[in-house]
């Protein structure tokens, strides 16, 4: 009697809510399967998971580091460096632009050039890297500006580098100021000016572009600075100036 009324009782309205419920979690999951597998259908028929696969392959895993205390040009590929080659760059009187900036242009260049050109995006003149007909300048501050490189090498360099790498070019332990710095006067261009700007900016004084070129305008901002800050006035920055908008060198 006892088995006969286990075999023939109703189970409980509990036991059937949670086989509804893992009924209900079986049929949930394969509506899953089937809506991702269509999916994975349809991207491969359509082209798009090649165009997914093609766009990841394509990223640019390049970017460069000039480092004009040992002058060399060092290409980092997946962050691993994987080419160095010798360079050369500004004079003191024409600094190489110190800063972080793209390679916006590539082209073939005269024989001055060593046949090859890759272009900066930086605001205060044309720059970039390129061959030379001096080679005994590489390794040395020779250039107008620019990255100066044996012509095998800077075509070398242009041949597997894109559009878009980024290039960090850097001198002394003081950024945009180099290895000091220098008294800033009219007609001076270079990554200070563009700092001094900056900061003359931030401090609602510079009106202008940032742009590294010392203007009429950037001489109207000094002048006002200047007069505010107790300071002599003059077309000059110097080490007081530069002291007054914040800037100082450590060791």
């Amino acid at each position: 009697m006892r088995l006969r009324n286990i075999l023939t009782s109703k189970p409980s309205k509990s036991k059937i809510a949670k086989q509804n419920l893992l009924l209900l979690k079986v049929l949930s999951l394969m509506l899953a399967l089937l809506f991702f597998n269509f999916l994975s259908i349809k991207y491969t028929s359509n082209g798009l998971a090649q165009v997914f696969k093609m766009n990841y392959q394509e990223s640019n895993p390049y970017y460069i580091i000039v480092d004009l205390d040992d002058y060399t040009v060092n290409v980092f590929k997946d962050n691993e460096l994987y080419k160095q080659y010798l360079c050369s760059g500004g004079k003191y009187s024409t600094p190489s632009p110190i800063g972080t900036w793209s390679i916006i242009s590539k082209a073939d260049w005269g024989e001055g050039f060593g046949g090859t050109w890759m272009g900066f995006n930086v605001p205060w003149g044309k720059y970039g890297f390129h061959g030379t007909d001096e080679p005994w300048s590489i390794g040395h501050p020779g250039s107008e500006g620019c990255i100066r490189m044996y012509n095998e090498d800077a075509a070398d360099l242009k041949s597997y580098i894109p559009h878009g790498t980024k290039v960090k070019i850097i001198k002394g332990p003081y950024g945009p100021f180099g290895s000091g710095f220098r008294t800033i006067r009219p007609g001076h261009i270079g990554s200070d000016v563009y700092a001094v700007q900056m900061r003359l900016k931030e401090l609602g004084y510079y009106q202008g572009w940032v742009d590294g070129k010392y203007g009429q305008g950037f001489h109207n901002a000094i002048n006002k600075f200047q007069k505010d800050h107790n300071l002599p006035e003059s077309q000059y920055i110097t080490g007081p100036m530069y002291k007054a908008m914040g800037f100082e060198l450590f060791e």
